[in-house]
Parts: C-alpha cells; sequence; structure tokens
C-alpha cells in the first residue's frame, strides 16, 4: 500500500511545501525522479514497486516540479540543496538508499559530504549537471540564458512564450528524441500524462529556472567531478543510458572514468529508470548485495 504525506520547510525566508509517497518495507531508500519540465515522482512508480520488498521507498516531487505547486519565490540552488539536507535529516532513517535521476546528482552528492553517515549507498541514473540549453547551445550564453528565463516568468509574455515551446508535440519530440529509448515507449496515454505535468500551476518556472541553467548546482566539469573526489564514504553507481545523447553521455563517460565510483551501461537513455525499471533494480540489488 502506498500513502502519501507532504513535507514542509524553510528557505530563504520563505515556507515551501513538497507531497511524498512511501511504499514498501525494510531499510529506506530515497528515490528522486529528474528535473525537467516533465518530470514528477510517478516516473519512480514502477522502480518503487520492483524495490518495495526490501525497501522502504520514499518517492518525493522537487520543490516545483511535479506535482509541487511552488509558492510566489524564485527557485534556486540553496532552495534545492536546502530542501534535499532537511528531507534527508527529518523524513529519512539513516543509512539509507539513494536512487538519484538527472540532475539530482550534485545535489544528492553535496548532501553526502555533508551528512556522510545519513547514506548507505548511492545510485545516480544518468547523471547531469548542465541544463539543456547551457549543454545544446554552450556555456558562454549564459548571461542570455538568465534573460530567456526572466522572460518566461513575466505575467504577460511568459505563459505565452512557455506555451509556444512546451507543449503536446514539443513534448512528444523531446520524449521520443532524448528522454526514451525507443520512440515507442512514447504512447498517447503517457504523452497526454506528461504534457498534463507541464499545465500544472507554476510550472513554467521550475522549467524556466532548469532548462537555461537556473538549477545548475556547479558550472564546469572539473566542480562537478570534484563533487567525487575525493571517494566519498557511500558507494556510488553510475547508470547510464545505452541511447543517451551524445553531449550528455560525454559528460557521463567522464564521471564513470574516475577510480571513486563503478558505473554500469543499462538499456535506454536519460529516463532508463522509467523505461527500464526493471533493469536499474537490478543494478541496484547488485551494488546493495556487494555491501552486505
Amino acid at each position: 500500500m502506498t500513502t502519501t504525506e507532504s513535507f514542509a520547510w524553510e528557505s530563504t525566508g520563505v515556507r515551501w511545501r513538497t507531497d511524498y509517497d512511501v511504499v514498501g518495507n525494510g531499510p529506506d531508500a530515497l528515490l528522486l525522479p529528474a528535473l525537467s519540465s516533465v518530470s514528477a515522482r510517478a516516473e519512480m512508480v514502477a522502480l518503487a514497486r520492483l524495490l518495495q520488498a526490501r525497501h522502504r521507498c520514499i518517492v518525493p516531487d522537487w520543490p516545483g516540479f511535479g506535482a509541487a505547486r511552488g509558492p510566489d519565490a524564485r527557485l534556486t540552488p540553496e532552495v534545492l540543496v536546502g530542501f534535499l539536507r532537511g528531507f534527508v535529516a527529518r523524513i529519512v532513517q539513516h543509512p539509507a538508499l539513494v536512487v538519484a535521476a538527472g540532475h539530482g546528482a550534485a545535489y544528492v552528492m553535496t548532501v553526502a559530504r555533508e551528512m556522510p553517515d545519513a547514506l548507505s549507498s548511492i545510485v545516480l541514473v544518468a547523471p547531469t549537471w548542465r541544463g539543456p540549453l547551457p549543454t545544446a547551445m554552450g556555456e558562454h550564453r549564459r548571461r542570455l540564458w538568465a534573460t530567456i528565463r526572466r522572460w518566461v516568468e513575466l505575467p504577460a509574455i511568459g505563459p505565452v512564450l512557455y506555451r509556444l515551446n512546451v507543449n503536446r508535440v514539443m513534448v512528444g519530440r523531446m520524449l521520443r528524441g532524448h528522454v526514451y529509448g525507443d520512440p515507442k515507449f512514447t504512447t498517447d496515454r503517457l504523452l497526454e500524462h506528461k504534457t498534463a505535468i507541464t499545465r500544472r500551476p507554476r510550472a513554467r518556472f521550475a522549467t524556466a529556472a532548469f532548462v537555461t541553467g537556473g538549477l545548475d548546482l556547479v558550472t564546469d566539469r572539473p566542480s562537478f567531478l570534484g563533487l567525487f573526489d575525493p571517494k566519498p564514504k557511500a558507494p556510488v553507481l553510475v547508470l547510464i543510458g545505452s541511447s543517451t545523447p551524445p553531449k550528455s553521455r560525454a559528460e557521463m563517460d567522464a564521471l564513470a572514468a574516475l577510480p571513486t565510483v563503478r558505473s554500469e551501461v543499462v538499456p535506454g537513455s536519460l529516463a532508463a529508470h522509467e523505461e527500464h525499471p526493471e533493469r536499474v533494480a537490478a543494478a541496484i540489488s547488485g551494488l546493495v548485495g556487494t555491501l552486505r
């Protein structure tokens, strides 16, 4: 049985709140979805069901993403770090397994440094550190990306710009192009579900922050790799989708080359945890099994 609870905390003088699901029994496993315009805790449901026989799976929405409606305040890396730090301290029983998809990687590693005894093992699925626009168009244009974010956040023109770029057609192209390895995985039902996520109140604010690099906790590869050196106390497993786009794959391969992490290639792309949860669950079980 799945139960849903709420978590509230304060960051930068603002009261934030998000919901989380709990399913299963055993040592805690914190499952963190990706950060994107179509991400929500529902993407972790299938993986949680595969792990629930051995773990008490805790699956939250990131602040501002999924079903979490953020307050009238700007979403920043400080807010996300504060959320994860507080959530691990107050909700998760230590030591816990953490499975984080996509952009959650840098946040998890930052908290792992601050709270080394809180985590038993870390699994990073398709880890990224750089938002889509800086990845596709270059780091040197970050001022432009910040300006685009401000435009999307404006009360009049913002919703129009958001709808022009985030709609059913564009979401479908994104899902088939790089989120999933098999285009056939994007059924009409899944597309409708993902598009509905983008229509939630204030969804454009989180999307604009992520896409423009406004939620990048680090802004270069050496800083990202530095989060893994020296070797973290909790062992780290990096899972790389075999169909990952080249620029993102290059960053993941650089991480996998570090002697302080383990790595494994699994089917899928940036959402391997959603498209191939059974393979991700098997990799997690293999990592946890070696620690017993």
